[in-house]
């Protein structure tokens, strides 16, 4: 189930709330009762390496994709 991140406007803390994505966009309370919430943004990392290439590319190559995995000319 997803899991969504929520800060309280009255309070300033942050809570997470896990529903189904259809209740997404319903309203959460804050853990200490205040309504006047906003959900934020959160970015997820989905797959990747052990290491990050280093700034600026590295050399090359690639794990896939088109261009990646060297079908390009």
């Amino acid at each position: 189930m997803p899991r969504y991140e929520y800060r309280c406007r009255s309070c300033g803390d942050t809570f997470e709330v896990n529903r189904p994505m259809a209740q997404s966009s319903d309203p959460a309370n804050c853990p200490a009762g205040h309504e006047d919430t906003v959900k934020l943004l959160s970015a997820v990392a989905v797959g990747g390496t052990k290491s990050a290439p280093a700034p600026g590319g590295g050399n090359g190559g690639g794990g896939g994709g088109c261009c990646g995995g060297g079908c390009c000319g």
